[in-house]
């Protein structure tokens, strides 16, 4: 009878974090920031919007804002996401879109490569999931290459369906429930030399490019063919969804991706892909052209719209990813111009402008924020381009959660001065 009464006592908890929580996705400024979200994908902005993700929340649990006390295992699980959403939008909030559906992402398990990595971390904060890597390396010969293999992709349906209907008894009359499929952010996005990096370090990997192309360029053949069988497999097995709202901490809504006839059999074509070649960042254009960007024409082909980029700058290679077909968003990080980017990219295609996230950590400067921000207001309002500025990467904000606060309060009153 306890356990009884203590499960009711933690589900009445969940319901009133769901309710407080779909109050505020029904709410009509939440439903405008989807307006600004479909104007900027759609290249058709209103104004910029203000995002900040990828937070240190070890150093951000403000009045214990992400404190579950649910001891069951479930009903913890809902706590914690509802905790969390409500915890950005009340403090780090700024144009921050709650999807007014709880979506259940389908169980899918996607089996190894063969070759797995092999790392010493070294951590700054036990609490921090920001950590420097040092990585083996595990491909240095054609025999490695040859350990390479397809995965297979399997659906958990009978999981899916009990974490369904766990969620859909607990809150289902509170606010709509659904399964979803994968998108991008869940085994479609095609990282190449981030895979590359961790199985054999950045070191080698860059010696390698110049030292022994040929040997890189069947390295990246084996892993391109790897991604393609990958989302294949996914696409055939009706494993997709559209329900996306963010792609990779930027906005994902939009009226430019066809519909799906039949949401039961969705295809590449209704969904965003994302490519990235973060450690290309310290090679020529020619090179990342040749190592990378051939290679991504290929993988990014199926899908409807492609966001590229991470934290490599991009201003002057904005040339050599026109080839890839539906580009449509460009990721323009701290160091690059964005003044040449703007101008390169006009309203062809979406910046996802990144400042900084150094500026909220140590030597807090408003005046430093206001005027990166500014610049980058500056230069899409000058060439007309659509924008999503995004701070993220914050692996710290040196114990300061005012510091976050601020920016985000100078960005929302930068952006509605537009």
């Amino acid at each position: 009878m306890g356990n009884i009464i203590k499960q009711e006592k933690e589900k009445k908890i969940v319901r009133e974090l769901a309710a407080k929580y779909y109050n505020i996705a029904m709410s009509g400024e939440n439903l405008e920031k989807a307006r600004l979200y479909r104007a900027v994908n759609d290249r058709k902005m209103i104004r910029p919007v203000v995002l900040a993700d990828e937070i240190p929340w070890f150093e951000l649990n403000i009045d214990g804002c992400l404190n579950c006390v649910c001891e069951d295992p479930g009903l913890r699980g809902l706590e914690s996401h509802f905790r969390y959403w409500l915890a950005r939008h009340k403090y780090f909030g700024g144009d921050l879109y709650l999807n007014p559906v709880y979506l259940i992402t389908k169980i899918v398990h996607i089996s190894d490569i063969g070759v797995e990595a092999e790392e010493k971390i070294l951590k700054t904060n036990e609490n921090n999931y920001i950590m420097a890597h040092q990585y083996a390396d595990m491909l240095q010969t054609e025999e490695d290459l040859e350990k390479l293999h397809s995965q297979t992709v399997t659906y958990d349906e009978a999981g899916t369906k009990k974490h369904f209907e766990f969620a859909a008894d607990t809150i289902g009359d509170i606010m709509p429930v659904k399964i979803t499929g994968l998108s991008c952010d869940y085994g479609l996005g095609h990282a190449l030399w981030d895979i590359v990096s961790r199985l054999r370090g950045v070191e080698n990997l860059l010696t390698d490019l110049a030292e022994r192309p040929e040997f890189m360029h069947k390295t990246a053949r084996k892993l391109t063919d790897i991604f393609n069988d990958r989302i294949r497999q996914i696409e055939e097995k009706k494993l997709l969804g559209v329900e996306q709202t963010y792609i990779h901490c930027t906005p994902a809504l939009t009226d430019d991706l066809e519909r799906p006839a039949d949401f039961d059999d969705i295809k590449l074509h209704n969904i965003w892909g994302r490519a990235v070649a973060q450690i290309f960042g310290s090679v020529s254009k020619a090179m990342h052209d040749e190592f990378d960007i051939t290679y991504a024409v290929e993988t990014m082909k199926p899908f409807g719209m492609v966001y590229y980029g991470c934290c490599e700058p991009l201003d002057k290679k904005i040339d050599i990813l026109k080839k890839i077909k539906n580009l449509r968003k460009i990721s323009i990080t701290p160091w690059a111009d964005i003044n040449l980017a703007a101008e390169i990219i006009g309203k062809d295609y979406v910046i996802a402008a990144k400042p900084n996230p150094a500026n909220v950590s140590a030597g807090f400067d408003e005046n430093v924020i206001r005027k990166e921000l500014k610049e980058i207001v500056d230069a899409v309002k000058k060439n007309g381009c659509s924008c999503d500025i995004v701070l993220k990467d914050i692996s710290t904000v040196a114990g300061k959660p005012g510091n976050l606060l601020k920016w985000v309060e100078i960005a929302m009153e930068t952006v509605n001065n537009y």
